[in-house]
């Protein structure tokens, strides 16, 4: 299976891209997580770039990485109780695809890492929803969130490194049954999309 990863982070040394990198090194057998072009290349939507935007450069090649992907792996902060920005602008870009939207049909399950004690679970209902409305089938597994994030890294999140190995341990479970929900039908008859 082939899961890309979309940060709605934009900052050096975000904790979510973080979040996003050890779930790639934390990817099950059989499973390889691939991180999307980074989403604060995109213009901001427009039906008057549409035209161009999906045959060259970001918005055609955010297209590409995404296309054909068996699940998505969203990481998002929480910016004023909701997602930000520059994660709503790529999911309106996908959704707009000509011919068939590239999210349509697609599988999300949603993590989010912030300093603050009540994680990323506004933000995230907020995600559900615009995915949903979108086609996307969110997965109903717990969400994946880490409230107080510099507690989790050493040296209190300033540079890069590991996540402590308890947040480790538990991304890593969480992957692992997340690979298990989206395995296809044992009998071929297509992928469960949950």
């Amino acid at each position: 299976m082939r899961w890309i990863t979309l940060c709605g982070s934009t900052r050096r040394h975000s904790f979510n891209a973080r979040l996003l990198q050890a779930a790639a090194a934390a990817a099950p057998e059989g499973v390889a997580i691939v991180h999307a072009p980074a989403l604060d290349t995109l213009p901001h939507f427009s039906e008057d770039l549409e035209p161009d935007a999906w045959q060259a450069g970001p918005v055609a090649a955010l297209a590409d990485a995404v296309r054909g992907a068996d699940g998505l792996l969203v990481a998002t902060p929480e910016y004023n109780q909701s997602i930000p920005g520059v994660l709503k602008n790529a999911l309106d870009w996908l959704s707009r695809h000509p011919g068939r939207s590239l999210l349509e049909g697609q599988r999300a399950a949603l993590m989010g890492a912030t300093v603050g004690p009540w994680g990323t679970r506004v933000a995230q209902a907020h995600l559900r929803h615009v995915l949903g409305v979108a086609g996307v089938a969110v997965s109903p597994r717990p969400l994946l969130v880490a409230a107080a994030a510099r507690h989790w890294l050493p040296g209190g999140g300033h540079a890069s490194g590991a996540w402590d190995t308890e947040l480790q341990a538990g991304l890593g479970a969480w992957l692992v049954s997340l690979a298990a929900a989206w395995q296809p039908p044992a009998d071929g008859r297509g992928d469960q999309r949950m």
